[in-house]
Parts: structure tokens; C-alpha cells; sequence
């Protein structure tokens, strides 16, 4: 990335950081129905600022609390949480990641990605969503995270999860909630 490219990056997270501090001072609250909470870590992690990254989601945790994100904005989540070292920390936000789309991970690895006969929760969670999801395993800047994330979804523990998620996802599928 050229200087020039890092300092655009770093323009632009500082324009998103003062525009939501203005619709505070403006409201008395966070008016941001445009979303622009979501966008600060798709930058830091083009940055490679990870340590920047972790504060952002703290100051978000601290003023968005009941906010469940996008499934792209959960899973950068993620990454930043394992580039800094917060492994436990980053498994839960993958499991989280995993329910709000389970064809994530098989896009991010290459995976086939076969589509499974249950509720889906909003058209967050479908197959539509990932053709718009644009990391890779193959990037050799998540070697590391990739590496650590295949580990973790082909576990024992992560598995189990996952299947009871999925299941209670097909049951309710089935039901009517009317």
C-alpha cells in the first residue's frame, strides 16, 4: 500500500469517527441508519492496524451495545480480535459470525458452498449476502488468521455448536410463527 493509499485510509476513518460525533452532539444519540459504524474496520485491517482496530471496537461495544452487525463487520471483528491476540476472545465473534451466516467461512475458504434447508434469519443470512463478502484465505495477509480459523471450525467443540445452531435453524423453518 503507497503512503498515499494509507493516509486516504486513515482520512477516512477520521471522517466516519467525526461525523458519528456530530450526529451525538446533533441528536443527543447516534443517528447512523447509514451504517458508517461498520465501515473503521475494513480499514484498519487494510492498514494492518489491529491495535487501532480493537479500540474502535471497544469505543463500538461501549456505544452500540445491543448492536449484532453485518456478518462482514462480525468476522473483521474477528480478525482483529486474533491479530491482537484475544484468541478466546476471537473464537466466540467466530461462532457469532457463524449465526449470522453459515455460508461465511465455506466462501472465505473456497469452499463449495451448499445450501442448507433452513430459516433464514433476514437476507443477511443467505447465499446472496457472501457474493458481496470479499476476504480470502488464499490472502497472505490472514495466513496466520486462516490458518487458526480452519483450526477452530473444524473442531470438536465448534462443530457441536455449530450443528445444534443449524438444527434449532431447520426446526424453526417448520413452524409457523403466524
Amino acid at each position: 500500500m503507497t503512503p498515499k493509499q494509507t493516509e486516504r485510509l486513515k482520512a477516512k476513518i477520521s471522517n466516519i469517527k467525526r461525523t458519528l460525533a456530530a450526529e451525538k452532539r446533533k441528536y443527543g444519540c447516534y443517528d447512523d441508519s447509514r451504517g458508517l459504524r461498520y465501515l473503521p474496520t475494513k480499514y484498519f485491517i487494510k492498514l494492518g492496524d489491529f491495535n487501532g482496530g480493537l479500540t474502535y471496537l471497544k469505543w463500538f461495544s461501549k456505544n452500540f451495545p445491543d448492536d449484532c452487525g453485518f456478518p462482514d463487520f462480525l468476522f473483521e471483528w474477528t480478525v482483529i480480535l486474533f491479530k491482537c491476540g484475544k484468541t478466546k476472545e476471537a473464537e466466540k465473534k467466530a461462532f457469532e459470525t457463524f449465526c449470522s451466516n453459515t455460508y461465511l467461512f465455506d466462501k472465505f475458504f473456497a469452499r463449495q458452498v451448499t445450501p442448507i434447508d433452513k430459516w433464514e434469519g433476514s437476507n443477511l443470512e443467505s447465499l446472496d449476502f457472501i457474493q458481496y463478502f470479499d476476504y480470502s484465505s488464499a490472502d497472505p495477509s490472514l495466513g496466520d488468521f486462516s490458518e487458526w480459523l480452519n483450526n477452530l471450525i473444524i473442531s470438536e467443540d465448534f462443530n457441536i455448536r455449530c450443528n445444534r445452531y443449524v438444527d434449532i435453524q431447520k426446526r424453526a423453518k417448520t413452524r409457523d410463527f403466524q
